[in-house]
């Protein structure tokens, strides 16, 4: 079974593994709710940790898409469209995480609001302080950069330049695919081998086969 998988990896399950990325930062909101004296003074530790976590979750998450997607065995269009499908899921996934972040740590002390609104709507925008976490998330990962938020501290543009790179880096490695699927449309066309022939895909999998016996 091991070795059917290495050979013909599977997408079938990561939809539903991603959003586990979430949990630690749900973990965190029910941790501020219940201590929010302990959380209030390890809150720039917390916030470290999270940004580290996201982005050793992130970079492994590409690593791996990357490799399942060289090696399907499904048909080019089939494989291309379950990319696109789950790299949607992994942009929404940051989006939300990054959101709840900034919630979390409280959207209006890491960021200002640099647009001039009426007091009515400043006020409408405090009563909904997730929305405003979640558009400022958005703006910062597709780096829209509109400037009607600015942070406020080192740890808020530390977060935000992490999601801006996350943003770029996924963006580069799609476009990558897309290159790589196109100049091995041939190799990656229906009814061809699963697996390249080429000296260097061979070693690996005798290596992996060795390994396993």
């Amino acid at each position: 079974m091991i070795k059917q998988y290495i050979y013909r990896p599977s997408l079938t399950y990561a939809p539903l593994l991603l959003p586990l990325i979430l949990v630690p930062l749900l973990g965190e909101w029910a941790w501020k709710s219940y201590y929010p004296e302990f959380f209030a003074k390890k809150k720039e530790l917390f916030l470290v940790a999270d940004i580290l976590y996201i982005v050793i979750v992130r970079l492994a998450l590409l690593d791996v898409m990357l490799f399942l997607f060289s090696r399907s065995g499904h048909a080019l269009h089939i494989t291309l469209i379950r990319i696109v499908a789950l790299y949607l899921e992994v942009t929404v996934v940051t989006i939300l995480y990054f959101a709840l972040l900034f919630y979390i740590f409280d959207v209006f002390h890491l960021f200002q609001y640099n647009a001039s609104i009426g007091a009515s709507q400043l006020a409408n925008i405090k009563a909904h302080d997730f929305l405003a976490a979640f558009y400022i998330s958005t703006v910062s990962f597709t780096t829209l950069g509109l400037g009607d938020w600015v942070p406020q501290s080192l740890n808020a543009m530390m977060a935000v330049s992490t999601e801006v790179i996350l943003g770029v880096v996924q963006a580069g490695v799609f476009m990558a695919i897309i290159i790589y699927a196109h100049q091995n449309k041939e190799i990656l066309a229906p009814g061809s081998p699963t697996i390249p022939n080429n000296a260097k895909d061979k070693q690996y999998c005798d290596t992996v086969q060795e390994i396993l016996q």
